[in-house]
């Protein structure tokens, strides 16, 4: 009887950001500024690193990367995002809701991977730096690149096949802006247990498998600094990874506290205000970071303005 009364759902409504009316035009506009900032900051990095000869190294491939997902990521989420604050149904189908979820998904751990990649590129450069070369060819780096994207695009499809292998009978409205796990297991009328355990294991091991190279690369980092005997040394070693220490720290302290909460704490209100900063605001942040904070891409920056410029 149960069976019988479920309904083969064709399309989902997205509730959105927000329900008020009013706010819909000014929001439309911020987040338009903030996804075509993006796009700029993080096609100019991958431009930059592609013609500079100063930034061929494999700190500056994994952020070229970094940058490309974080391009891809912002695209799969804000377009969607913008076109809904002029519409009056936030329509979104069925293959295009599992589509965007894999690709966030995907995106979202393969970048949790690639910032795990840096530190470990970072650890070996400050205190190995004899063997820097040695360890991290060409091959090795993108090899751990192409691994990053493998196994975040394989956590994607575990969480999307099991997520859309459940029945959605009592109502088609997503209480969310785009379609990610959490609102769908609970939008879901069928029994999600599964589906939680391996959101907190699977998606658990990504992160915290990550977390936990970035911790122990930062402490050996933090050591050998600690024993330099100048002090321009150990700024000069510091400055090398500020940058991915900011970007780690915007980027896991959101994660962590989005997904690795207990259910009892769990809001779908709360869930929006944390998606809109890891959706739109960390992909605008990273490039800025990079720009802002590291000498290397600033002085790359010159000498492709020089160049433009003469």
């Amino acid at each position: 009887m149960i069976r019988h009364n479920e309904t083969t759902v064709g399309q989902f409504i997205l509730e959105g950001l927000t329900k008020r009316a009013v706010l819909q035009i000014p929001l439309f506009v911020l987040f338009l500024l903030v996804y075509t900032i993006t796009l700029m900051g993080n096609v100019g990095i991958i431009v930059l690193i592609k013609i500079s000869l100063r930034l061929q190294t494999p700190m500056y491939f994994f952020l070229s990367n970094l940058s490309f997902v974080d391009l891809v990521y912002s695209s799969n989420i804000t377009p969607n995002m913008l076109v809904n604050f002029l519409s009056e149904k936030k329509e979104i189908s069925f293959l295009g809701c599992a589509i965007q979820m894999f690709l966030f998904v995907g995106l979202g751990s393969t970048e949790a991977l690639l910032l795990a990649v840096m530190a470990y590129d970072r650890y070996v450069a400050i205190c190995n730096p004899l063997l820097y070369h040695v360890i991290m060819t060409e091959r090795q780096y993108v090899s751990l690149s192409f691994g990053a994207y493998i196994v975040g695009f394989l956590n994607a499809l575990v969480h999307t096949s099991f997520t859309f292998r459940l029945h959605y009978c009592a109502s088609n409205i997503i209480a969310h802006f785009f379609c990610d796990v959490p609102p769908l297991l609970k939008l879901s009328c069928s029994d999600t247990s599964l589906n939680e355990i391996i959101l907190f294991t699977v998606a658990g091991s990504v992160e915290v498998g990550s977390l936990f190279v970035i911790v122990i690369s930062y402490i050996r980092i933090i050591a050998t600094i600690l024993r330099i005997p100048s002090r321009e040394g150990r700024q000069k070693a510091f400055s090398t990874c500020s940058s991915h220490f900011v970007v780690v720290t915007l980027f896991y302290g959101t994660i962590i506290f989005m997904y690795l909460r207990p259910r009892s704490s769990y809001s779908l209100e709360q869930d929006k205000v944390v998606s809109v900063f890891y959706t739109a605001v960390i992909p605008l942040l990273n490039p800025l970071i990079y720009s802002l904070r590291n000498k290397e891409v600033k002085g790359a920056m010159r000498d492709v303005m020089f160049r433009v410029s003469n």
